[in-house]
This record gives C-alpha cells, sequence and structure tokens, in this order.
C-alpha cells in the first residue's frame, strides 16, 4: 500500500469515528423524574423554585386580567359569604358562636376554609390547564398543583385583612394566639395540596372529576364545622367528623383567632390524616405522571 492509499485510509477511520461521536451525540436522553423516597424528590422542586415561583405570579395575574374590581374579589367573595351566613346562621337559626359575635365566629372558620376550597378547585384543575407546557418541556410536574396552592396565598392574605377589620369593629383585640396562625397555615396547605394533587392526576385520566369537585366541595364544607361550633357534633359521631382533616384545622384557627384553649388532639389528628392524605397524593400522582403527555 502506498503511502497516498495509506493516508486516503487514516482518513476514513477518522470520518468513521468522528460520524460516529455525532450520532452518539445526538443520541436521545431519557429524562425521567427523580424518585425519593415515596417518589417525592424535594431537591428536584427546589432546582425548579424559579418556575414555581414564575407559575404562582401566572397564576394569580392571569385570575384576575382583565377583571373590573382586579383584587377586590378576593375581598368580596370570603365578605359576601360571612354576611349570607351570618343572616341565615346567626339571626334566624341562632346558631351557637361560644359567645362571640357570630360575624366573627362565622368568619374564623369561612378563613380557612375559603383558602382550602380555592385551592382545592385550581389544584385539582392544574395539570390539565397546563397541558401546553407538559406536553413539551420535562419539569416536575408536582410543581404545577404546587403553584395553584401558592396563588391562593394571595387571597388569603386580603381575606386575613377582613378578619383584622371585623375583629376591631367587634372589640375584640388580637392575641398572642394569633402567631399559631401562621404553622396552621402551613397545615392548611398540605391538607389542600394533599387532597389537589390527588385529584389534579385523577382527572387528567377521568374528567368527570371536574363535573363532580363542586358538589363535593359544598358537601364538605358543610361537614366542616364552619357555620357551627365542633362540639355540636354529638358525641358518638365525632370521632367520623375528626377524619375530616379541616375539622381540626379550623377548630384551631377559631381558637387562634378568638384566644381559646387549643384541642390539640383534634388538631394532632388532622394533622396526621392531612400528612397521609398527602403522601398517598404523591404515589398516585407519580404512577400517573408517566402517561400525562400521553393522555392529557
Amino acid at each position: 500500500m502506498t503511502k497516498t492509499d495509506m493516508d486516503v485510509e487514516i482518513s476514513r477511520n477518522q470520518g468513521s469515528v468522528a460520524g460516529a461521536g455525532e450520532v452518539a451525540a445526538r443520541a436521545p436522553v431519557v429524562i425521567e423524574p427523580g424518585m425519593g423516597r415515596l417518589g417525592l424528590d424535594l431537591a428536584e422542586i427546589w432546582r425548579y423554585r424559579d418556575l414555581l415561583a414564575f407559575l404562582t405570579w401566572r397564576d394569580v395575574k392571569v385570575r384576575y386580567k382583565q377583571t373590573v374590581l382586579g383584587f377586590l374579589w378576593a375581598f368580596l367573595q370570603p365578605f359576601t359569604t360571612m354576611v349570607v351566613f351570618s343572616l341565615v346562621f346567626g339571626r334566624l337559626m341562632k346558631v351557637d358562636s361560644l359567645g362571640t359575635a357570630y360575624p366573627v365566629f362565622v368568619y374564623a372558620g369561612l378563613l380557612p376554609w375559603h383558602f382550602f376550597a380555592e385551592s382545592l378547585a385550581r389544584s385539582s384543575q392544574s395539570v390539565v390547564a397546563s397541558s401546553n407546557i407538559v406536553t413539551k418541556v420535562y419539569f416536575p410536574r408536582l410543581v404545577i398543583p404546587l403553584a395553584s396552592v401558592g396563588g391562593c396565598l394571595v387571597d388569603f392574605a386580603v381575606s386575613f385583612l377582613i378578619l383584622v377589620g371585623l375583629m376591631l369593629y367587634y372589640g375584640l383585640a388580637p392575641g398572642a394566639g394569633m402567631l399559631v396562625v401562621i404553622p396552621l397555615v402551613a397545615v392548611t396547605i398540605i391538607a389542600a395540596l394533599g387532597v389537589g394533587t390527588l385529584l389534579s392526576a385523577l382527572n387528567v385520566a377521568y374528567r368527570d372529576f371536574r363535573y363532580v369537585l363542586p358538589f363535593i366541595v359544598q358537601i364538605w364544607m358543610f361537614l366542616t364545622p364552619v357555620v357551627y361550633p365542633l362540639r355540636a357534633v354529638p358525641a358518638d359521631w365525632r370521632w367520623l367528623a375528626m377524619l375530616n382533616p379541616m375539622s381540626g384545622i379550623v377548630e384551631a384557627y377559631r381558637s387562634a383567632i378568638l384566644g381559646r384553649p387549643f384541642a390539640w388532639g383534634d388538631l394532632g389528628v388532622s394533622v396526621a390524616v392531612s400528612v397521609f392524605v398527602f403522601l398517598l397524593a404523591v404515589v398516585v400522582f407519580k404512577r400517573i405522571e408517566r402517561r400525562f403527555a400521553d393522555i392529557i
């Protein structure tokens, strides 16, 4: 073989190696969700915190975009509900308000319930509503319902200002127990995120849930001591009421706001149920997540 032929052969080999390298570089990379304990990878969610903040703020802006009253809707909805409940249950039905003005009593229950119900409604529809990004790029899908719940915190802050105004109007000074509201908000987020995440995954596969959910929320509210105190529930049925995670949470809010003793046992049961539902929701969500792009 002449020197020229050897040079040609070497060039071919180098070209083959380079071509193989290019093919290897173009090989598809499969990205799969991180699997921590129970499928919950908190480190991965933290890495996507900027996306979480963006989706949360986008949810807030879209909600009040092209509305005349804007953020005033976050004020009017709970305030109007409080007025109606005060007339019906406070004046007409004379529901026991534990010696407190009924508008303050019922609003102390509406505050966490409205936050929970609104978070549930938005997070349950969040994955389907975000189908345009779910089918195009990878990110931890759990960020979507989490952002929906985070967006409802703005409404909660506005609603809390109404509570302060009501307390001042009825001559009730906020006490040190109000500080307990901060950890109670975290517990409420876990409860709402658990049920909302579970429903968001099921709603992708079964669209019936978007029609059933309003009925569930409406019935759920009257099964929760929002318009009545928990002690109004007969003792034989109290254990069943405590399986509702919002029962202990709503009562804890009232204790913190009205300066009453805390029923730590009831709150502990609610926290345990909320955490259990949240972990169950994460497991179900992760199982269905792999098929989101195919069935959404």
